[in-house]
């Protein structure tokens, strides 16, 4: 079976994944799709990194009732920082004859570089990259073993949403609606 990987933080999980998400397994040769919650991406700061257990609960809500997709804690479970080798490596060895590729945002081309063992992940793992603003296709659909694929372009940003909520805005639309109700209830980002 042929599994789509899509690390992130999920700071909250909102619209625009799942779109992403459902364009993969819909366009492309993915038979599944895993979020992987990371609890701290060693490029990102972790100021504003909503606990764990909560994020994971938002993505598992969101996609609870879409057998195409599944909520993973695996790096939760894994030394921090997170590193994207150490994960696709226990992965492997936990699951047999899966094929795992990676999902991942042109944005994150610019820093892959300095990813623990690129070229490693690179020689591997299939890539499948879609677009985000500032994305350089013709660049991109160059690069080895990856796929630029032709999802939509999504605009909607976690850090966004947080911004939002902080304003008092309503964006009841742009966050999967179960996960929208628990981080009203539990007074997510408003602060």
């Amino acid at each position: 079976m042929i599994t789509g990987l899509y690390f992130g933080s999920f700071n909250p999980v909102h619209i625009g994944h799942l779109v992403i998400a459902n364009y993969m397994v819909e366009f492309s040769d993915l038979e599944q799709l895993w979020f992987v919650v990371s609890p701290q991406n060693p490029l990102k700061e972790k100021k504003s990194l909503l606990q764990d257990y909560h994020r994971l609960e938002m993505v598992r809500l969101a996609v609870e009732d879409d057998d195409r997709f599944r909520a993973s804690d695996i790096e939760f479970k894994l030394p921090t920082p997170s590193y994207t080798i150490d994960t696709l490596t226990y992965l492997e060895e936990k699951n047999p004859g899966r094929e795992f590729q990676l999902v991942m945002g042109g944005d994150g081309l610019r820093t892959f570089h300095k990813w623990k063992h690129a070229n490693l992940i690179v020689e591997k793992y299939h890539r499948l990259i879609y677009p985000r603003p500032g994305t350089d296709r013709e660049a991109a659909s160059r690069l080895p073993n990856a796929t630029m694929v032709d999802a939509p372009m999504m605009e909607i940003s976690s850090s966004f949403i947080r911004q939002a909520i902080r304003e008092g805005k309503d964006v009841r639309h742009m966050v999967p609606a179960k996960a929208y109700t628990y981080m009203r209830e539990m007074h997510f980002y408003e602060k």
